[in-house]
């Protein structure tokens, strides 16, 4: 329905306690949500936020392991996925992370650690068209995205969308893989617009 890479990043910034709870259950108005298997949408995500806020999650519960730079969260967001925090050196500096790794993969805390530090060394800011995506529905309102449903030809329907406003107060969903560059710069905030564009790994 929606495939997703094995690591992601999904929202550019720092996220607030606000933005961090809403980015923790993104895929929550996703059709089917008690009846599918979310371990795809989830695993592999991440984003940044700040030392208040990794501070904060460690301080809920007793974590289900601390190692080093990292711990893991004891309650899992499926039977396999659960959320890793990060204390990373990043070029000289310390910054903090969250991720939904897959714990019966071995090693995958590790490789979700190293694939931050990669994204983040780049040596110029940059973008993938699939972060500026993500980005878009990270950031966008539940009122403003959604699924694609009967107004949809069937073999596109439980696709994502987001709502385009026009010159008139209509509003058009379309959906959030086939925006052209244009449509993604109007989503994307100036800041991030004219970010260049580097190719996925």
């Amino acid at each position: 329905m929606n495939p997703a890479s094995p690591i992601r990043k999904i929202y550019f910034g720092l996220a607030d306690r606000r933005q961090m709870f809403r980015l923790f259950d993104r895929h929550a108005q996703r059709p089917n949500r008690f009846e599918d298997d979310a371990g795809v949408l989830y695993r592999g995500e991440w984003f940044e936020i700040s030392k208040a806020e990794h501070d904060y999650m460690f301080e809920i519960l007793p974590p289900l392991f601390m190692r080093g730079e990292m711990f893991a969260l004891r309650e899992f967001l499926t039977d396999r996925i659960t959320s890793v925090f990060y204390e990373l050196n990043v070029d000289g500096h310390v910054r903090y992370f969250h991720a939904y790794c897959d714990l019966a993969e071995k090693g995958s805390p590790d490789r979700m650690r190293d694939a931050i530090v990669e994204c983040e060394s780049r040596p110029v800011r940059a973008m993938t068209h699939e972060e500026r995506l993500e980005h878009i529905w990270s950031a966008t309102h539940d009122e403003y995205r959604g699924y694609a449903d009967w107004g949809f030809p069937h073999g596109l329907r439980g696709r994502r969308t987001v709502i385009f406003f026009g010159p008139d107060r209509s509003r058009e969903f379309k959906l959030l893989d086939q925006l052209t560059d244009a449509e993604i710069a109007a989503k994307l905030p100036v800041h991030l617009r004219h970010l260049p564009e580097v190719l996925a790994a």
